[in-house]
């Protein structure tokens, strides 16, 4: 019998305080984004509801965590030896895949400094994906968990003021689509980490994947079971259609938010449980539970239990 998988799903984290940002990394992006910051996020996100919901995850003891990006907010140095910390403190790198958010790559005034290097343990290829699929290095890369293929991808840019907009290109979605059918003929469930929503209309142009339509025709040709995603700050649950069964594409709100902001809820995370015979067309059962909290000092607690199986 197949082992059951459960992967925890956690993003947009924020972490506080913003720390390093001297003149060697001052440019407008930057300014604008620290402005905007103590307008009203810096009383939304707080270290201790990040860590409060890191440690929940633990507790939780899940196969695999996977985290979604904009673990940063300015993209400073600081703010990457920050995160590398709190990741060492979730989980050794075979049990924490990580992709990077626009506030990890926000600005290109770096001098040298990278998330892609700093968290480059959590963000490769493991042995067999490399051995077997000939997986190269760099994104996507491929994490086998039981009979299930993690798949990463960054959408991550420098942009300009104002703008929060990601971008995989044409080599990146071709290389996903030549993963996700490999793993479909292997048998694998196919699960996709990404930051940005990867469909159209699922956010605003300044802030969307502007790829989403190439990456939506290879999500409609070559299926999924399931894509993670963050950036909207929101829990969203949508069934794409495609070729191999419907693709579930899940958002999640951040795991820092202490107080509701606009329309995003408190903190929350997601657990994922997949059972699977682990044979090509066998039924596929996804059960999620989301946690998190409901005051700024609560503990964090279920919020929600169901079953995600696509009936297509």
């Amino acid at each position: 019998m197949t082992p059951i998988v459960t992967i925890a799903h956690l993003s947009d984290a924020h972490l506080a305080p913003i720390s390093g940002f001297t003149m060697r990394y001052w440019n407008a992006k930057r300014a604008l984004g620290l402005a905007n910051w103590h307008r009203g996020r810096v009383r939304v996100h707080l270290r201790d509801v990040a860590d409060k919901i890191a440690a929940d995850v633990r507790m939780q003891t899940p196969t695999h965590i996977a985290v979604t990006g904009d673990l940063a907010n300015l993209g400073l140095p600081e703010e990457y030896r920050t995160a590398s910390a709190w990741l060492a403190r979730l989980g050794p790198p075979d049990q924490v895949s990580v992709v990077p958010g626009n506030h990890d790559i926000y600005s290109g005034r770096l001098h040298g400094a990278s998330c892609l290097t700093d968290w480059a343990d959590y963000m490769r290829s493991d042995v067999w994906s490399a051995e077997t699929l000939h997986v190269g290095t760099g994104f996507p890369y491929v994490r086998r968990i039981g009979n299930v293929a993690l798949i990463g991808v960054n959408s991550a840019v420098p942009t300009p003021p104002f703008v929060a907009a990601g971008h995989l290109g044409a080599a990146q979605i071709a290389a996903l689509a030549n993963v996700l059918e490999r793993m479909r003929i292997a048998g694998l469930v196919r699960v996709v980490m990404i930051h940005h929503p990867p469909l159209p209309g699922q956010a605003p142009n300044r802030r969307a994947l502007t790829d989403a339509a190439e990456l939506k025709a290879v999500l409609e040709r070559c299926g999924a079971d399931l894509v993670l995603h963050g950036h909207n700050h929101t829990s969203t649950t949508v069934w794409l259609p495609s070729a191999h069964g419907a693709v579930l594409v899940c958002g999640i709100p951040s795991a820092s938010a202490a107080i509701a902001h606009k329309d995003e809820p408190l903190a929350q995370y997601a657990l994922y449980r997949f059972e699977h015979a682990g044979a090509v067309c066998a039924p596929l059962t996804i059960h999620r539970v989301i946690r998190g909290i409901t005051e700024a000092n609560g503990e964090v607690i279920e919020l929600d239990r169901s079953d995600l199986s696509a009936s297509t």
